[in-house]
């Protein structure tokens, strides 16, 4: 298992909210947080592969935030 680390612009709770549908259902994530209150609104993501992370940065773009690896 791999911990990848993104920088977005999931802001607050209803940020989050828009991408969690997609990044609970996406395979190879285990777990996900963000850490709104940070600078870089942190993207922690759990996964089994770390070429998931394309993924999991195209589901964050989709729904028109940023995210880039940290």
């Amino acid at each position: 298992m791999a911990t990848l680390k993104f920088k977005t612009t999931l802001m607050c709770s209803g940020c989050v909210s828009k991408v969690q549908g997609p990044l609970d259902k996406m395979e190879g994530v285990q777990n996900w947080t963000v850490d709104t209150d940070s600078a870089d609104k942190t993207l922690t993501v759990e996964v089994d592969n770390p070429e998931v992370g394309e993924k999991v940065t195209e589901a964050v773009k989709k729904f028109g935030f940023e995210c880039e690896p940290a």
